[in-house]
């Protein structure tokens, strides 16, 4: 009887060595997962403490050794090739796990709160405009791929996250983030490689949630984050979903960063503007690159209770600003986009599309004969009872010429403003903006309030301006 005690206990001990040696990878590394293409991809995990672990692609016969430290944590990173695949990608410390199905191509973060969440779906009783036929007609052929990442709210910063990477068929891509979805497959049919993106966001959430503590304490000090040293974590509190979702996805390997989130911090616009710049700064200094692209999208008009209030146009002022103070960044505007009664526009496609034309234009060099970027507010004159408005507005101008521009104020030095009439410019570069109410105009202002019914100012290729005010009253 001792004998065969003896015999189990030794064969448990063997087992569970066996366990111990094999490599242990976070989720984010799963079959049917998209690695950056042509770069020095990033790859963690754990295995037995001093155990080499061999890492050997199927795009190379070269293979990268690594030593686990005493913890048994061990980094590596290999030579991505040019976009392609499937490869298998083959961990070996004594005993191997293969991952498979693995594409090479362009991998972009989403982020922010819930008009990035929003499904391809849509929300209950709120559609995604065109998503039935989207749905239906996913085939997993093509190498468009989506990680969804758990939601997590943590007090401390995690080294783990739950991850799934789901592949382009009708379940995979009514779950995916649809403004994530809808960049990545414009991206993809424009540029002909695998695209996937990973999709860490959460309803409703302040920007300072997706701040580390440290960040948090500089640029919020009146923040009081001695939660976090407790047990509980409270609602819509500071850092804890940088803590469960953010910081555990570095450093795997991305192109860039696209951010839809502002609605929760609208009364603070100025505040914001701080807090955004130094959230890049953060996600840069985090995948230990200066220039990681950083797109995001101008929160689109909604009533917020009162739709004639400019409030959430201040927020869409400063959005705009940061564009001037946040290097290789770009802005999305939805001024044409919104919805009075609802904070989640079923336009969600234009949205992504806008996106990804940001990265075409900025970041993959695509040959094309449009703008491919919004008119941006440069200033105004005023002379003979007019103000004449100038813009930044690409090669082609602005549009529509010849026709009545909704949306326009203008105002004298009672700071009273009225309707006013307006029209492009014949230069299309600049609008004209004038009122029998206002003979000697001192300021203009353009959609100014959290709703406008629509858009009417655009460039060439129908992208909006978005709203703006010639004064700082």
């Amino acid at each position: 009887m001792k004998r065969q005690m003896l015999m189990l206990a030794l064969i448990g001990a063997l087992l569970a060595d066996g366990a111990a040696a094999k490599v242990k990878l976070p989720q984010l590394f799963a079959d049917g997962m998209v690695l950056q293409q042509q770069a020095d991809a990033a790859l963690w995990g754990e295995a037995r403490p001093g155990a080499k672990v061999v890492i050997a692609p199927s795009w190379t016969k070269a293979k990268t050794v690594v030593t686990a430290d005493a913890d048994g944590r061990w980094k590596a990173t290999v030579a991505t090739p040019a976009a392609g695949g499937p490869y298998e990608l083959t961990f070996n410390d004594g005993e191997k796990l293969t991952l498979k199905d693995i594409l090479i191509g362009e991998v972009w973060l989403c982020s922010g709160q819930s008009n990035m969440e929003m499904p391809v779906r849509g929300f209950s009783a709120q559609p995604v405009e065109g998503s039935t036929d989207v749905i239906l007609g996913a085939r997993p052929e093509v190498a468009v791929r989506m990680c969804r990442i758990k939601r997590s709210q943590t007090l401390q910063p995690q080294d783990t996250c739950v991850a799934t990477w789901f592949r382009h068929t009708p379940e995979g891509v009514a779950a995916a983030s649809a403004t994530g979805y809808f960049f990545a497959k414009y991206l993809h049919d424009h540029i002909d490689v695998p695209v996937g993106i990973i999709m860490s966001d959460w309803g409703g959430t302040h920007i300072r949630q997706w701040m580390p503590r440290e960040l948090v304490a500089r640029v919020a000090p009146e923040t009081d984050l001695a939660f976090l040293d407790g047990d509980t974590v409270p609602k819509a509190a500071s850092c804890t979903n940088y803590n469960g979702m953010l910081h555990p996805l570095a450093p795997y390997t991305i192109k860039g960063v696209l951010w839809y989130q502002g609605e929760s911090d609208r009364t603070v616009p100025d505040r914001y503007r701080v807090w955004q710049k130094a959230f890049v700064e953060q996600l840069r200094t985090m995948w230990n690159n200066s220039d990681l692209p950083f797109y995001y999208v101008q929160i689109a008009p909604y009533s917020y209770g009162d739709s004639a209030s400019p409030e959430s146009a201040l927020f869409r002022e400063a959005q705009d600003r940061n564009q001037d103070e946040i290097s290789h960044s770009g802005m999305v505007v939805t001024l044409d986009l919104g919805n009075e009664g609802c904070i989640h526009p079923a336009a969600k496609r234009q949205v992504g599309e806008r996106l990804a034309m940001l990265a075409l234009a900025k970041d993959y060099g695509f040959p094309c004969p449009i703008d491919m970027e919004s008119p941006r507010y440069k200033g105004v004159t005023f002379a003979d009872g007019k103000a004449v408005v100038d813009f930044e507005a690409g090669r082609f101008g602005l549009a529509p010429l010849g026709q009545e521009l909704a949306g326009f104020e203008i105002a004298g030095a009672d700071r009273v403003f009225h309707p006013a009439h307006a029209q492009v410019a014949r230069s299309r570069r600049g609008v004209e903006v004038w009122s029998e109410e206002v003979p000697e105009p001192v300021a203009v202002r353009y959609a100014f309030h959290n709703y406008v019914e629509k858009a009417s100012l655009f460039n060439n290729a129908g992208l909006p301006a978005s709203s703006f005010r010639t004064d700082d009253w």
